[in-house]
C-alpha cells in the first residue's frame, strides 16, 4: 500500500511538472519583432564577422530615453566598426531615432551626432540638471559625453567634463552615490587591446573545445574601472582610489547602482568576465567597501567565478529588497542571487528555475521586468555565441541562439516560456545588448535587442490579458533631476511592490527610467511612498491604474 501511495504521489508530481510550462503561458503576451515596420533597419557593425580578435565579439547596446521631452521614449543604438576601418576613423558611433507617434525616425545627423570610432555601451542622465537628458557612450578609445542642448542637438563634452576615460569602456551607469544632488558616473573597463601585440585567431595561439579561436580575456591584462564624482557645473573628478573602488583589473562588463541593503545609499555591483564579480557597499561617507565575497555575490553556489556579462536587478520575490540576475557564458548557467537582507545573498539559480535553459547559451542582455503586468517580475535574456563556428563543434550550442523568457510564477519559481510562445523569440541571432521600455505608452514593456552584424530586433509586447499597470516618472528638485536612486513603494491589490530609478543596466544598455509596476486585477493603487535620492521621504494618496504619472520632488 505504501508503495502504491508513493507511486501515485510521484506520478502527480511528474504530471504537475509537465503541465507547468503549458499553464505558464496562459495570459502571457506574445512578442513580435516589428523592427522593420518601425524603421529600425540599420545593420550593427561588430568586426568583419569572422571574430579574429576579442574586440569583435562583445557587440553593442541601446538606450530608451526621452531626449526631446515629448512624453515618449526615443531610441539610441551604439555601433562598432571593423579593425581596418578603425584605422581610418571608424564608423558612426551612435544612431538616434526619434519616436514619432510610434514610428522611429533617424535623426542622427540633425542631432549633430557625427563622431566615428568603435563604441560599445551607453547610459543616460541629466548630468547638469538642466531638464534635458544627456548620454554617455563607452568606446575603445576615449569615451564620449553628449550634452543635450534642448533644441534637438547634442554637443560632445567628454574631455571637457573630465570623463573621456581612454580605456576600453564597456558598461556604464550614473548614480548619485554621495547624495549631493547630481549624477556621478561609474565606467566598467574591459582589457588592454593592441592588435599589434595580441595574436589573431588564424595564428592558432588559443583554442576552445579543440578549435582555434580568438585570444582572451584570460591571459590578457584587464583594465581597472573608474568612478567619477560629479562636481557640478559640468565637470567630474576621478575619485576611484579615494572612494575605495578596489578593482584589481578585472574584465568589467555589467554595472549597476542600486541600494541593496536599503540604507538609503546606492551601492555598486559589477559583473566581470571570467573572474569574480564585485559588490561595493556604500559607507555613506563618500567611500565604498568591496563586499562581494562576504555578501555571496562574487561567486556562484559552488564557489566558482563565472563569465559575467549582463546584470539585472529587481525584487522578484516581493520581500522588499533587490535581487540580482547575472548572465554568463555557455556550458555554465546564468545566476540568480536572492537578497536575504543585511547585505547577504543566496544563489538560488537551481531552486528557482530562473536559468534552467541557459547552459547551452551565452547570455548578454537581461531584464527583470513584469512582462504580463501580473505584479511579479519576469526575466528576459538575450543570447548569442562569440565563436561563429560553434555549430560545427557543438550542435546544442550554436552561434545564433534564441531568447529565454522566464515567467515568474509568484512562488519563487520561474519557467522558461519562450519555446511555448514560439514565434520571433525563437528566431536565433547572435544577440548582445537589450533595453526595456514602453515605446507606445500602452502600459506593457517592449524590448529592443542588438544583434551583431545584423539589424536590431524590436519585440513589441502584445498582450490580450486585462491586467492593470501604473508607471511613474520622477523629477528631482534638491535631488538629481532624473531622481536616479529614488525608491518607489506601492500598495495595490493587497500587496506591496518596490521599484527604483536606475541609469544603465542589462548589458551595454539603458532602460526607460520610468518606474513600471504591473498590478494584476487591481484597478487602483492605494498608496505610494517615495524615498528620494537625498533621503527625503514622502507619501502620496492612491490613484487610478493604467496611466503614467509624473511626480515632482517637493511639489506636494
Amino acid at each position: 500500500m505504501l508503495h502504491r501511495r508513493q507511486t501515485a504521489a510521484t506520478l502527480a508530481v511528474l504530471f504537475l511538472a509537465a503541465s507547468i510550462p503549458c499553464l505558464a503561458t496562459q495570459n502571457f503576451p506574445a512578442f513580435r519583432d516589428v523592427a522593420p515596420e518601425l524603421g529600425l533597419t540599420m545593420v550593427n557593425i561588430s568586426g568583419e564577422g569572422r571574430t579574429d580578435y576579442i574586440i569583435e565579439a562583445n557587440g553593442n547596446g541601446a538606450a530608451f530615453f526621452d531626449y526631446d521631452n515629448d512624453g515618449d521614449v526615443d531610441l539610441l543604438i551604439t555601433n562598432g566598426t571593423t579593425l581596418d576601418r578603425l584605422e581610418a576613423g571608424g564608423d558612426p558611433v551612435v544612431a538616434l531615432y526619434e519616436n514619432d507617434n510610434g514610428q522611429f525616425r533617424d535623426v542622427t545627423i540633425q542631432a549633430g551626432l557625427s563622431h566615428t570610432g568603435w563604441a560599445f555601451g551607453v547610459c543616460v542622465a541629466d548630468y547638469d540638471n538642466d531638464g534635458h537628458r544627456d548620454f554617455y557612450v563607452t568606446a575603445y578609445g576615449p569615451n564620449l559625453l553628449y550634452r543635450n542642448n534642448g533644441d534637438g542637438t547634442f554637443d560632445e563634452r567628454g574631455d571637457a567634463a573630465g570623463i573621456a576615460d581612454p580605456g576600453w569602456g564597456t558598461n556604464c551607469a550614473f548614480g548619485d552615490y554621495d547624495r549631493d544632488g547630481d549624477g556621478d558616473l561609474y565606467v566598467a573597463n574591459y582589457l588592454t587591446f593592441d592588435r599589434g601585440v595580441i595574436a589573431a585567431r588564424e595564428d592558432g595561439a588559443c583554442e576552445y573545445m579543440g578549435t582555434t579561436v580568438f585570444c582572451g580575456p584570460k591571459g590578457l591584462d584587464g583594465e581597472t574601472d573608474s568612478l567619477f564624482r560629479n562636481d557640478g557645473e559640468g565637470s567630474f573628478t576621478n575619485v576611484t582610489l579615494e572612494a575605495g573602488i578596489t578593482d584589481p583589473g578585472h574584465y568589467g562588463f555589467g554595472v549597476v547602482f542600486s541600494d541593496f541593503d536599503n540604507d538609503g545609499w546606492s551601492d555598486i555591483y559589477v559583473a566581470n568576465d571570467s573572474v569574480a564579480n564585485l559588490m561595493f557597499g556604500n559607507n555613506g561617507d563618500g567611500t565604498f567597501t568591496e563586499v562581494g565575497l562576504v555578501s555571496g555575490t562574487s561567486l556562484n553556489l559552488f564557489g566558482k567565478a563565472q563569465a559575467g556579462m549582463g546584470v539585472g536587478v529587481g525584487d522578484y520575490d516581493a520581500d522588499g529588497d533587490f535581487d540580482i540576475y547575472v548572465t554568463n557564458f555557455a556550458e555554465d548557467s546564468n545566476t540568480m542571487y536572492q537578497n536575504l537582507g543585511d547585505s547577504f545573498f543566496a544563489d538560488v539559480t537551481t531552486v528557482s528555475g530562473a536559468a534552467k535553459d541557459s547552459k547551452p547559451h551565452v547570455g548578454w542582455g537581461i531584464g527583470f521586468v513584469d512582462l504580463d503586468n501580473d505584479g511579479w517580475l519576469d526575466v528576459f535574456v538575450a543570447n548569442g555565441h562569440v565563436y561563429p563556428g560553434m555549430a560545427e563543434l557543438n550542435e546544442r550550442t550554436p552561434y545564433l541562439q534564441p531568447k529565454e523568457v522566464y515567467r515568474n510564477l509568484g512562488d519563487g519559481r520561474f519557467v522558461n516560456v519562450a519555446p511555448e510562445l514560439e514565434g520571433d523569440l525563437m528566431t536565433p541571432w547572435s544577440a548582445r545588448g537589450a533595453a526595456f521600455g514602453d515605446y507606445d505608452n500602452d502600459g506593457d514593456v517592449d524590448i529592443v535587442v542588438i544583434n551583431t552584424n545584423a539589424p536590431p530586433s524590436f519585440y513589441r509586447t502584445d498582450s490580450e490579458n486585462f491586467n492593470h499597470w501604473i508607471g511613474f516618472r520622477l523629477v528631482g528638485d534638491t535631488s538629481n533631476r532624473d531622481a536616479i536612486g529614488a525608491r518607489v513603494e506601492i500598495d495595490a491589490g493587497g500587496r506591496t511592490q518596490i521599484g527604483e530609478v536606475r541609469s544603465g543596466a542589462s548589458y551595454l544598455s539603458h532602460n526607460d527610467m520610468r518606474v513600471h509596476f504591473g498590478l494584476g486585477d487591481a484597478e487602483r493603487v492605494d498608496q505610494i511612498r517615495i524615498r528620494w535620492p537625498n533621503g527625503q521621504t514622502e507619501t502620496l494618496d492612491g490613484m487610478d491604474a493604467d496611466q503614467y504619472v509624473t511626480i515632482r520632488e517637493n511639489d506636494q
